[in-house]
């Protein structure tokens, strides 16, 4: 039985309350409810854990005041314990104030472990749960407001660091590029770019930065500032490049703080590409014959070391040849599950899709990862033509 004794409307800035109570008990619901409207709350009242899960599936309220104890338990507190655990299941939003007759203190932390917010003991002292009831939903509601501040900061951090990769590339004969970017949180710390050098050439960046969240987009952003503030002609010559770029990131970032990333410079004109790899996963490079060379490192991890050097290498890149640039977030997905993608698996994608344009692969490799990841994925593929 469901007895409903509050008009369905949400709480109102004015302080009304509305709160969904659960008590096998009538006469203990006929108390709450007199109590609660003459605070000026609004409740709505049920007689069962299913009623009540029901109703807090159905509305929204503001908090809700249940017994641990009902008809078929009436002393241990289990089936309140497992009601608290369904709230938890079904994403209640709204504190939950426990009460019962049986009170100890390891049920009180057990309800508290559930998800409950507060304890009651019956009988209860009206002013005390009053106190209660507005103190715990005040503070959720403070809460609430909070989480919704940070989501929306949290969103437009989002849309502007998906404006800082790059939308629109500039048509090479010899080359096809492409590079995609998904994010674990709302952020990455996951870095790619193609830099215009004018003329023949492009410079192509894949980095991940040490962190998650807020903290690695900061310093993506910023390492993306050292980069596209060099002049156009350093981007033909890596190692200087990046030589500089270290010196900028190390002043401006804390030294806990480093960079792995893998910069290259195509040439158009002679196929080249010259490259320093700082720390970073090898990319792999796939002939068209099927045999595969890694892009080993040339260098340290950016970020760390005030005096750094890297050395310069370069490979010629042969129509239907594929470099594929990744983060560690695509092999290292389905880790978790016992089934980690791995470089093997990479590896066989690679050569599975020898027809497929640049972009297409980049597609392939994220939908191949993108279910069983729990880091930044991030790919780039220059697949030469």
């Amino acid at each position: 039985m469901t007895l409903v004794t509050s008009e369905e409307a949400t709480a109102s800035k004015t302080g009304v309350l509305r709160v969904l109570v659960g008590d096998d008990q009538v006469d203990v619901l006929e108390a709450l409810r007199l109590l609660l409207k003459g605070a000026g709350h609004q409740s709505v009242l049920v007689d069962s854990p299913q009623a009540l899960l029901k109703a807090a599936r159905a509305g929204e309220f503001d908090l809700i005041l249940m017994d641990l104890n009902y008809a078929r338990d009436t002393t241990s507190g289990a089936e309140g314990l497992d009601l608290l655990s369904s709230l938890q299941a079904q994403d209640n939003y709204a504190p939950v104030v426990v009460m019962t007759a049986w009170s100890s203190v390891d049920l009180a932390v057990e309800a508290m472990r559930r998800g409950a917010c507060d304890f009651v003991q019956k009988p209860w002292d009206n002013a005390r749960l009053l106190e209660t009831i507005d103190k715990q939903a005040r503070e959720a509601g403070e809460r609430l407001r909070t989480e919704r501040r940070v989501k929306s900061e949290m969103e437009i951090a989002r849309n502007v660091q998906q404006k800082l990769f790059p939308h629109s590339n500039r048509e090479l004969k010899t080359l096809d590029y492409a590079g995609r970017c998904l994010a674990a949180r709302e952020v990455s710390g996951d870095y790619y770019d193609f830099l215009d050098s004018g003329g023949d050439g492009l410079g192509c960046i894949l980095a991940d930065v040490s962190g998650k969240g807020v903290a690695a987009a900061l310093l993506m952003a910023n390492l993306q500032a050292c980069f596209r503030s060099q002049a156009v002609e350093a981007l033909r010559h890596p190692a200087e490049t990046l030589r500089v770029v270290n010196k900028l990131f190390y002043e401006s970032t804390p030294p806990e703080h480093f960079a792995t990333l893998f910069f290259g410079y195509y040439d158009d004109r002679s196929r080249q590409l010259r490259y320093a790899n700082c720390g970073h996963l090898p990319p792999l490079l796939v002939r068209g014959d099927g045999s595969v060379e890694r892009l080993e490192a040339t260098a340290t991890v950016l970020g760390v070391f005030k005096q750094w050097q890297s050395d310069e290498r370069s490979v010629e890149l042969r129509p239907g040849d594929a470099v594929v640039l990744f983060t560690d977030g695509v092999t290292e997905s389905g880790m978790d599950s016992g089934a980690e993608f791995g470089e093997d698996g990479l590896l066989s994608l690679i050569q599975g899709a020898r027809g497929d344009s640049a972009g297409a692969l980049v597609e392939r490799i994220l939908a191949a990862v993108e279910g069983d990841r729990h880091d930044d994925v991030t790919a780039v593929v220059l697949r030469a033509r």
